[in-house]
């Protein structure tokens, strides 16, 4: 029973996330658009359907805003380096791939963790192995091993904030006894 009182919980919020884009790219609120927006979301979710969605996870507060603390940390900082690294004079940046295999191979963890590298300027995911775990990560001025290792192990910090903030038991310990 709970099985289906899930998977009809995600398709509303599909639904009703689908319908608010749809509000959101017109501009404006109106009837017809919410109407539309109903139709167009329910059309969509029917040709294609999403496969459920598991998460085992427990939302923890006190490590959710510290993830989000230092994720508002590294976004500033990152910034001010990125137009740093634009303003100045001379050759262009050396950059790198560098390939993070994270600990806990779960999808939402390696789409969470590649989301906020991205998000993060001077990095990008551009390659994800599922399979393995390991999220390919272009990454600006990079000049040396120990500044790629430096990479790593923050991205590795990131994740370990990431499952600490809404992993599930089992994959705390993970991160937090595997700090490579």
């Amino acid at each position: 029973m709970t099985g289906r009182h899930t998977r009809r919980d995600n398709t509303i919020a599909a639904l009703l996330s689908l319908t608010l884009v749809w509000i959101l790219l017109w501009g404006r609120f109106s009837w017809a658009n919410l109407f539309g927006g109903l139709a167009v979301a329910a059309v969509v979710l029917l040709a294609f359907p999403l496969p459920p969605v598991v998460f085992g996870g427990r939302v923890r507060p006190v490590a959710l805003a510290r993830f989000l603390a230092w994720f508002a940390y590294d976004l500033v900082v990152a910034s001010v380096q990125v137009a740093a690294l634009a303003c100045r004079p001379g050759s262009p940046p050396h950059s790198a791939i560098i390939g993070v295999r994270l600990r806990v191979n779960t999808d939402l963890n390696l789409t969470l963790t590649g989301e906020a590298i991205s998000l993060v300027p001077g990095s990008l995911v551009v390659e994800v192995d599922r399979s393995a775990g390991v999220l390919y990560v272009h990454v600006l001025d990079i000049h040396d091993r120990t500044e790629a290792e430096r990479f790593r192990r923050d991205a590795l910090a990131l994740e370990r904030r990431i499952v600490e903030a809404i992993g599930s038991p089992a994959e705390v310990p993970l991160v937090r006894s595997s700090e490579s």
